[in-house]
């Protein structure tokens, strides 16, 4: 038996990882509007327009990252033992898009010196629920 080729996949670990690209694309943006609104800053209508314009690119863009992290851990773990070819792909997948996620949220979500109007946030317009060990 030839064991250099990988065994055919089915299609559920690929929806998957699309789909948990796209639930994290979700939680990005709902992250993201929540900052913008609990620190009013970028929260006025053109900054409304703008996080609802970016919705479906970020969704979109978080399932196809789910995707390529996907296949490029097929592809590193052709000829790993099975549990490296199984844990491979999806702690990529969860790396990727969770670092994907932190970083529209890093980007969009705080924004740095805006005057915002509630008086809840310091200048940097991180919410102070954030938590301090996680980058923003």
């Amino acid at each position: 038996m030839d064991r250099t080729k990988p065994e055919s996949d089915t299609c559920l670990p690929w929806a998957g990882s699309a789909l948990f690209g796209a639930a994290m694309g979700c939680v990005a943006w709902t992250v993201t509007v929540w900052a913008r609104a609990y620190c009013d800053a970028g929260y006025e209508a053109d900054g409304r327009l703008e996080l609802n314009f970016l919705l479906p690119l970020v969704v979109g863009a978080e399932a196809l990252m789910g995707l390529v992290a996907r296949a490029i851990g097929r592809r590193l773990t052709l000829r790993a033992p099975m549990a490296v070819r199984v844990l491979m792909p999806m702690l990529l997948v969860v790396v990727a898009t969770v670092g994907l996620a932190w970083w529209f949220f890093a980007t969009r979500g705080t924004l740095d010196g805006y005057p915002g109007d509630s008086g809840h946030c310091p200048v940097s317009n991180i919410p102070p629920q954030w938590p301090d060990w996680i980058p923003a």
